[in-house]
């Protein structure tokens, strides 16, 4: 884990670049599929809607909820991502969300810098790579 500083500029501009973005989910999708039959069942995506830590309330803190609670939020998730309702989710319908969701925390984040504790191979981790590696050609160039 690290400490970043980024803002919805960052996700948007990493979303937009549609080369960084495919390759990143694409990636992020050939490790959810354990069994590498191009398809996430809802067993293989459990950890990646855990990993997005919903339940989390209080900086870090756990909270202890209703395990029926947990399997309707993690259900509807899940729902979220099965476009076409068959019970699992292809590559294209896990960007695509994947890309709506990114989306709207960056619309929720504004303009204003936001420091936050992300995971080394997590997509806004990757947005922050391209932040950094986009500012440094920069001052390359000049």
């Amino acid at each position: 884990m690290s400490v970043e500083v980024l803002d919805g500029a960052t996700i948007v501009n990493f979303v937009e670049d549609e080369e960084a973005f495919t390759r990143s989910v694409r990636d992020r999708f050939a490790r959810l599929d354990t069994n590498h039959d191009g398809l996430l069942s809802y067993t293989e995506m459990l950890k990646e809607l855990q990993s997005l830590r919903v339940f989390e309330t209080h900086y870090g803190i756990d909270v202890k909820p209703n395990p029926e609670e947990i399997a309707h939020v993690y259900d509807s998730l899940f729902l979220q991502f099965d476009h076409d309702s068959n019970g699992a989710v292809d590559l294209e319908e896990f960007k695509a969300e994947t890309k709506r969701m990114m989306l709207a925390m960056a619309n929720g984040m504004g303009f204003l810098p936001v420091q936050m504790v992300l995971e080394e191979d997590s997509l806004l981790r990757k947005a922050v790579e391209k932040e950094h590696s986009s500012a440094k050609t920069k001052q390359l160039l000049n």
